[in-house]
């Protein structure tokens, strides 16, 4: 095959009519709605959603189609297993399973969910404030933060715990103190691969201020690894507070939770093992659950980690 020589006789403009040319091929779409199309096509997240999505349901209405409240005592029906009359047995106080553990998720999950705002929303205010100004403010935070990584957030835990009444605003507090931390860390290195960016030098030559450079410009530029930080941070703070409760310094009886639900159950395993075995199975859908969302979330909305 003979080399063809490339001359401007080849060339020319192509004809298109002008409203063509400027013509969208498809329907913008936001981060958001990129991010659920390709979460959807992920069936082990979808799949972890819809049990989570069960779960968060019967925590709020399991209870209330129960026969039974979660603390009402019947010695009369002490140790039943589980059957008609109670789905999940009864304790050894005679009081209902089915309705402790839902109940007892939902305490679980709120302290999560709450413990996990609150790292949201201090973490990215301070790696927001930390990366935008720089400078020796940067400096002085970063060394705060280093101080809080060097000390065992389960020390900080459970110190606190010992010293404070036992309660889930306690708890909350408690894990509150450094979880933020690890937010913090990911928002700051974020922040300062966009700070020096065409859109917030623009932004700043038109005189917008620093929170607004924060709350417009580089925050919503950072909510993917906002969202999936904070879906690995709930498990996280389930499984504290179920550790914390197991070994005596979290949530009491008659209160319930899944971690005094299991210590109750790992006190008569040998004999009612039921008693251990549902909280558990719970505990463990929603850590495994929650795991396997924040990973899809990580490839919905990270499109270079994509399978």
């Amino acid at each position: 095959m003979q080399n063809m020589e490339v001359t401007k006789d080849l060339f020319g403009p192509a004809e298109a009519d002008a409203e063509e040319r400027e013509k969208i091929s498809r329907p913008t779409r936001s981060g958001f709605q990129d991010g659920w199309i390709r979460l959807k096509q992920n069936k082990g997240s979808v799949v972890a959603l819809a049990i989570l999505l069960v779960l968060v349901a019967l925590a709020f209405a399991g209870p209330a189609v129960a026969r039974y409240d979660y603390y009402t005592t019947d010695y009369g029906a002490i140790f039943q297993a589980p059957g008609p009359a109670h789905w999940f047995g009864t304790d050894k106080f005679g009081r209902d399973e089915w309705s402790r553990v839902w109940y007892g998720t939902r305490i679980s999950l709120l302290i999560a969910v709450v413990a996990a705002g609150l790292d949201l929303l201090v973490g990215v205010t301070y790696g927001s404030v930390s990366a935008l100004l720089g400078g020796r403010v940067d400096a002085v935070m970063q060394r705060i933060v280093e101080v809080l990584i060097g000390i065992p957030n389960l020390i900080i835990v459970i110190l606190l715990m010992m010293v404070m009444p036992a309660g889930i605003g306690t708890l909350i507090i408690a894990m509150s103190i450094s979880g933020w931390v690890n937010m913090a860390r990911l928002v700051r290195a974020e922040i300062l691969k966009l700070k020096n960016q065409e859109f917030v030098l623009a932004a700043r030559l038109l005189g917008t201020s620093n929170r607004e450079i924060i709350m417009k410009h580089l925050i919503p530029n950072t909510v993917g690894v906002i969202v999936i930080n904070t879906m690995f941070t709930i498990p996280s703070a389930i499984f504290t507070e179920a550790f914390l409760s197991f070994i005596g310094i979290g949530l009491q009886e008659p209160k319930a939770s899944l971690g005094v639900l299991i210590n109750s159950g790992f006190q008569v395993i040998n004999s009612h093992a039921y008693l251990l075995f549902v909280p558990a199975v719970v505990i463990v859908l929603i850590m495994v659950c929650f795991s396997i969302l924040g990973d899809g979330l990580r490839d919905a909305f990270d499109p270079q980690m994509r399978i």
